[in-house]
C-alpha cells in the first residue's frame, strides 16, 4: 500500500522498527515546489524522517523538524504528526547558485559551518503546563541521515538509525530502535506470549542487515518487499499500519492574524503600493488575496475579518 507507514518488532529482541513509503502524498509537495534534484530530494528524504521519527512518540500534537543553513538553501521544514499528516517548504536563498544535481545536505546547508537542526514537539490543545518544546544542536553528519542520528544520540533518546532516499517519484524511510532491554516502557507492547529475551546481537544483526539495502532497492521496492529482502530470516511482528497524507493547515483566518501582526501601517504601505496585498502559503503555494477593502476591515475593531477570496 502506497502512501503508508508499518510499524514491526523483532519478536524476542528489544529491536523495533518502521518504515514509510509516500508515493502521492510525496507528489503532492513535488508538484508544488520548483526545486533543484537535489534540494528536492534532501527535502523527501527529511519528510520520510519526520513520519517515522513522530510514529515513534506518545505526543498529541505536531512534530516539526528544521534546519537552517548557510549555503544555498536557508530552509527545509517539515511538520508532521503521529497521524501521517504532513506538509513540507524549503527557501532558497535567491543569489545564491543553482545547486548541483548531487549536492549533500552538507553542500547545501553548511556550507561554512553554520548550519543548525532544530527539533520542536508542539502541544496539539493549550493546557496548563503543555509547553512547545524545542531542541536545536550544531549541524553534524553530511546526510538527513546522519543528522538526525546524532540528534538522537546528543538527546539521549534510545538509540536509532535511518535508512532515506526520495527521488521525483517517491520518498522512503526505515527506522530502526533499540528498546531498552528492562526497564522503561515501549510505544507498543509485544504479544504477551513473546517477551522480549536478552539478544545481545539483534541490533548489531538488524543494522548490518539493513545496511545492506540500497537507495535504488528502497525507491523501487514495496515496503513489504524491503522488508522482506532485509529480513527474510528474522521473526518479525508487525502491528500497525497507517495512511500518510499531506495536509495544510494554512487558513485565510491564519493569514488575516499574520497580516494584523505586521501592523495597520505596514499593510496600508503595501496596499499603496501595489493595490492589494497577496500571500502565498509557504507550504501547499495557495495564494491569498487582501483587497484595500479586506485590509481596511482588518484593523477595525470587531470585524472579525475579510471574507474569502482565495485566488484561483
Amino acid at each position: 500500500m502506497s502512501d503508508s507507514l508499518r510499524r514491526f518488532l523483532l519478536q524476542g529482541a528489544p529491536v523495533r522498527g518502521e518504515i514509510v513509503s509516500l508515493d502521492d502524498a510525496w507528489l503532492e509537495v513535488v508538484n508544488r515546489h520548483e526545486l533543484p534534484d537535489s534540494v528536492r530530494d534532501r527535502l523527501g528524504e527529511l519528510s520520510a524522517a519526520a513520519l517515522l521519527l513522530a510514529a515513534t512518540l506518545k505526543f498529541d500534537g505536531s512534530l516539526v523538524l528544521q534546519i537552517h543553513g548557510d549555503g544555498p538553501v536557508a530552509l527545509f521544514v517539515v511538520e508532521c504528526d503521529a497521524d501521517g499528516d504532513y506538509r513540507a517548504t524549503v527557501k532558497l536563498r535567491e543569489e545564491a547558485p543553482t545547486p548541483a544535481d548531487d549536492a549533500s545536505l552538507r553542500e547545501l546547508v553548511d556550507v561554512e559551518g553554520k548550519g543548525r537542526f532544530v527539533v520542536t514537539l508542539v502541544p496539539g490543545s493549550p493546557a496548563p503546563g503543555r509547553q512547545p518544546y524545542q531542541g536545536i544542536v550544531p549541524f553534524e553528519g553530511n546526510s538527513v541521515s546522519m543528522v538526525l542520528e546524532h540528534y538522537m544520540a546528543r538527546s539521549e533518546q534510545l538509540p536509532t538509525r535511518m535508512w532515506l532516499a526520495a527521488d521525483g517519484r517517491r520518498a522512503v524511510g526505515l527506522l530502526l530502535q533499540r528498546m531498552p532491554s528492562t526497564g522503561g516502557t515501549a510505544t507498543v507492547a509485544p504479544p504477551a506470549a513473546e517477551t522480549p529475551i536478552d539478544d545481545d546481537d539483534a541490533w548489531n544483526r538488524m543494522q548490518q542487515l539493513a545496511d545492506t539495502i540500497t537507495r535504488g532497492e528502497l525507491l523501487r521496492l514495496a515496503p513489504e518487499h524491503v522488508i522482506r529482502r532485509l529480513f527474510w530470516q528474522e521473526p518479525l511482528h508487525a502491528f500497525d499500519e497507517r495512511q500518510c497524507r499531506f495536509a495544510c493547515t494554512c487558513t485565510r483566518d491564519k493569514v488575516a492574524s499574520m497580516l494584523r501582526m505586521l501592523g495597520e501601517e505596514e499593510v496600508e504601505g503595501i496596499v499603496a503600493e501595489r493595490g492589494a496585498v497577496e500571500v502565498r502559503c509557504e507550504f501547499c503555494n495557495l495564494p491569498y488575496l487582501f483587497d484595500r477593502v479586506d485590509c481596511a476591515e482588518l484593523f477595525v475593531p470587531g470585524v472579525s475579518g475579510p471574507g474569502p477570496s482565495l485566488l484561483q
